[in-house]
């Protein structure tokens, strides 16, 4: 794996649909998402984060270090059996200074699981963490300054290692982050360095609940058991806008990487392109808009950012949209240190 990545970023993704229900909402029938007061369409960030595991999944195969955590059909408790299993396997290892190597070194009565090796203290995290760290604190015959940094053992518990495990194995717990805390094995929570807002269209959408008709009977006991069958809702079309943030400081404590980042990338402009289905309808990512800050921190704020993408209607603004060309998207000047990258 590569450092991680060292500049922050935010981004647009424009993304349409044609006769098909981007995001369902279960508390309504499965109708397309809207919003009741504006009727613009809404496609929530756990939607477009599936698409982006799936791709990910499909083209990694689901291999470390690029698992996914949140897969369809997993049990996610499992993972964080493997996570504590993985780490009882593993040696932490504390760096001692050369002023408290000797006194370190040549102590012979350390408890089960502490010990001294390549000039550093290490402890064994098959152990009994509570019963090491309580036989550490009773040790006699040590300074003040090699007690303390025995204690430095003892700092990250169990699930704070297995928590690191599954940010190193699991592609979307380093990326979006996760809350580990199902089963008897927890792993913490990790806040994911990409974040993103729900999507909403830039049109007001009208949703149609479509009736199919079944030429098929059930049974051969009931032969004439024909007519109405399954029902489609569908969004005409609808042109949608997702707005997306990627933090450098946490990407340094989940280890999102330049190839991560790249992979992200990927995945935006090709995850409708394996998500076909017939209730889906024609979905295609229009415009991937990326602002590239020089910093850690940032050189603007990321609203000023976004107001510098306009998207206006073209054409007859009295017929509803009905495709991408039917709007035109203009881009302004990024500000300075800040680099705009067009990927779509």
């Amino acid at each position: 794996m590569s450092e991680a990545i060292k500049n922050r970023y935010e981004f647009v993704l424009l993304f349409d649909v044609k006769n098909g229900n981007p995001n369902g909402d279960p508390d309504a029938g499965n109708l397309p998402r809207i919003d009741p007061e504006t009727g613009k369409g809404i496609v929530t960030d756990v939607c477009l984060k599936r698409k982006i595991r799936n791709y990910v999944d499909l083209v990694k195969k689901n291999v470390s270090p690029f698992e996914i955590h949140v897969r369809e059909g997993a049990f996610l408790s499992e993972n964080h059996k493997r996570a504590h299993l993985a780490v009882n396997k593993e040696k932490l290892h504390v760096h001692v200074p050369a002023d408290l190597r000797d006194e370190l070194k040549n102590f012979q009565g350390y408890p089960d699981g502490v010990g001294f090796e390549n000039d550093g203290i290490f402890l064994l995290l098959s152990t009994d963490l509570d019963k090491a760290k309580k036989a550490v604190i009773k040790l006699k015959g040590f300074s003040d300054a090699a007690i303390a940094k025995l204690k430095e053992l003892f700092i990250d518990s169990k699930d704070v290692m297995a928590k690191k495990w599954m940010c190193k194995n699991f592609y979307d717990v380093r990326t979006f982050g996760s809350v580990m805390s199902t089963g008897d094995k927890t792993c913490g929570q990790v806040r994911g360095p990409i974040q993103f807002g729900f999507a909403t269209s830039l049109d007001s959408i009208l949703g149609l609940d479509i009736s199919m008709f079944r030429t098929a009977a059930v049974s051969v006991d009931k032969p004439n058991d024909k007519g109405l069958g399954a029902r489609k809702s569908i969004v005409p079309y609808g042109l949608y806008e997702a707005h997306g943030f990627i933090s450098a400081p946490l990407a340094k404590q989940t280890g999102f990487s330049e190839e991560d980042l790249e992979l992200f990338w990927n995945a935006l402009q090709s995850m409708f392109d394996h998500d076909r289905s017939a209730a889906r309808g024609e979905m295609a990512a229009r415009k991937l808009i990326i602002f590239k800050h020089d910093s850690e921190l940032g050189n603007a704020p990321a609203h000023k950012l976004f107001d510098l993408i306009k998207v206006n209607r073209a054409g007859d603004k009295e017929m509803p949209p009905r495709s991408f060309n039917d709007y035109e998207v203009t881009i302004g000047a990024a500000p300075a240190g800040v680099e705009m990258i067009e990927k779509i």
